[in-house]
């Protein structure tokens, strides 16, 4: 079965960048929820967790259709794990450095207590989702990270293998569905974060990618697919898998369906679209992943305005959510501008 890009698809799809903005104020909005208590929209807050797991159906299906390209080309895996350590390790490390060489700001202990006490080596290897170990707050974004690059670190090799198709596709399959019969058995020795229970999104973007470069449907096809997964998938969640193991297979199959209706209808004009495809989501995907890793820094720095705030009740607190926004927004803008976006000119070289 020969693998290749479908005719119709574009090598870039400029509406998912506004999915993945969608999922980053989704994310920055949930850890908020404390100071939405008693608003109308603290019951949506609570749910903005999702976020992280349409960025698992993002990056399963970006990183594999990338893969899928490039499995044939010399220096697959040099280029491969050349742009994904540019794209991951500058802010990454960059992070890291600020939140321990501040250490009594962002996590209480003297500047040597916090290095120390800090697994290091569970920073350098992206493993410190698998250990019972508590995670300062400004870095416990992190987490979703360490899934990602473990994910990868096995993909590449069994997409450059593996040649038949549907090889991959069992796996990723397979890694579905153990995810959430791990998560039904709650063994003591799985972190909340553990790769092998979160495993939902990144594989069904992967199925996704499969299913694009190797199966001949049309368009129309496509987008129904993803409508109707998308339908499903949110019934599922607001009704039988709600509050149990397979909450997050039941959300995964829902954004999977979002993200594929929206590839399907790439380039139509419509306000949907065009939402997602440039304006305030757009720019929002474009900072995304500098926003996702400063936001609790930029909440904890500035605890000074909640504080102040603290006596104002539901007014306070709006204000405290709207300041924390406008602080990450522009933190990460410049971030981007001024040191991702400069880093990442040296992709040419992979």
């Amino acid at each position: 079965m020969p693998i290749q890009r479908p005719t119709w698809l574009p090598s870039y799809i400029p509406e998912l960048q506004g999915l993945r903005g969608l999922a980053v104020l989704s994310v920055v909005f949930y850890h908020c929820h404390p100071r939405l208590e008693g608003t109308p929209v603290h019951y949506a807050s609570l749910w903005g967790w999702a976020g992280v797991n349409l960025f698992f159906v993002l990056s399963g299906f970006l990183i594999t259709s990338i893969l899928l390209e490039a499995r044939d080309k010399p220096h697959y895996f040099r280029n491969f794990y050349g742009r994904r350590a540019l794209r991951i390790w500058p802010v990454y490390v960059l992070v890291l450095v600020v939140v321990y060489l501040n250490a009594p700001w962002f996590i209480g202990p003297t500047i040597t207590d916090a290095i120390k006490t800090a697994p290091w080596m569970a920073y350098i290897f992206f493993v410190q989702n698998l250990f019972h170990i508590a995670l300062p707050p400004a870095v416990g974004p992190t987490w979703s990270l360490a899934i990602e690059e473990q994910y990868y670190f096995v993909w590449a090799p069994l997409v450059r293998f593996l040649r038949p198709p549907w090889i991959l596709a069992t796996l990723a399959f397979a890694a579905l569905t153990v995810s959430a019969i791990l998560r039904l058995t709650s063994e003591q020795w799985l972190t909340k974060t553990h790769t092998l229970i979160h495993l939902d999104g990144i594989a069904l973007g992967s199925l996704l990618a499969l299913g694009l470069y190797t199966l001949t449907l049309s368009r129309r096809i496509w987008l129904w697919t993803g409508l109707v997964s998308m339908v499903l998938g949110f019934a599922a969640t607001a009704t039988i898998a709600g509050g149990t193991a397979f909450l997050d297979t039941s959300l995964a199959v829902a954004f999977a369906g979002a993200v594929l209706a929206t590839i399907a209808s790439t380039g139509a004009r419509n306000p949907l679209n065009a939402i997602l495809r440039r304006g305030p989501l757009a720019f929002y995907g474009k900072i995304s992943y500098g926003l996702y890793m400063i936001h609790i820094m930029i909440f904890i720095y500035f605890g000074w305005f909640d504080a102040r705030m603290d006596h104002y009740g539901i007014p306070g607190n709006l204000a405290v959510v709207a300041f924390r926004f406008a602080a990450s927004t522009v933190a990460a803008t410049a971030l981007w501008y001024g040191f991702e976006s400069q880093i990442l000119k040296l992709k040419r070289y992979f």
